[in-house]
C-alpha cells in the first residue's frame, strides 16, 4: 500500500452541486463542536446543522464557508445537515448565478 496523494481544492475538479427540492444554500456562522454547526440560510433561519459522515472525512468546514443543507422534516427551522461546501470558486460562480444571496 503505497502513500496517498494529496490534492489541493484547486486541483479537485468536481462538478457544480446546486439546490433541489428542499435544499437550501448558507454560510457557516459558528463551529459549536463535535460535528455541529450554525449555519445562517438563504430562506432566513439559522440552523443548527450536522456535518454527513462522508463529508466530514473528505474536507473541513471553517466559518465563512457557503455550504448547501438540507433540512430535517421536523424541526424545519432549527435543524438540518450539511451535506456539501462550496469552494471560493464555487461560492463565486453561484453568487454571479443569482442563487447565492447572502453575505
Amino acid at each position: 500500500m503505497g502513500k496517498k496523494k494529496v490534492v489541493s481544492e484547486e486541483e479537485l475538479e468536481e462538478e457544480l452541486v446546486l439546490p433541489s427540492g428542499t435544499d437550501v444554500l448558507g454560510i457557516a456562522v459558528k463551529l459549536l463542536g463535535y460535528d455541529r454547526v450554525l449555519v445562517k440560510c438563504q430562506d432566513g433561519h439559522e440552523r443548527i446543522c450536522r456535518i454527513r459522515g462522508k463529508l466530514k472525512r473528505r474536507f473541513w468546514i471553517r466559518v465563512g464557508d457557503v455550504v448547501l443543507v438540507s433540512p430535517w422534516d421536523f424541526q424545519y427551522e432549527t435543524r438540518g445537515d450539511i451535506i456539501w461546501r462550496y469552494t471560493k470558486g464555487q461560492a463565486e460562480h453561484l453568487r454571479k448565478m443569482g442563487l447565492l444571496t447572502i453575505q
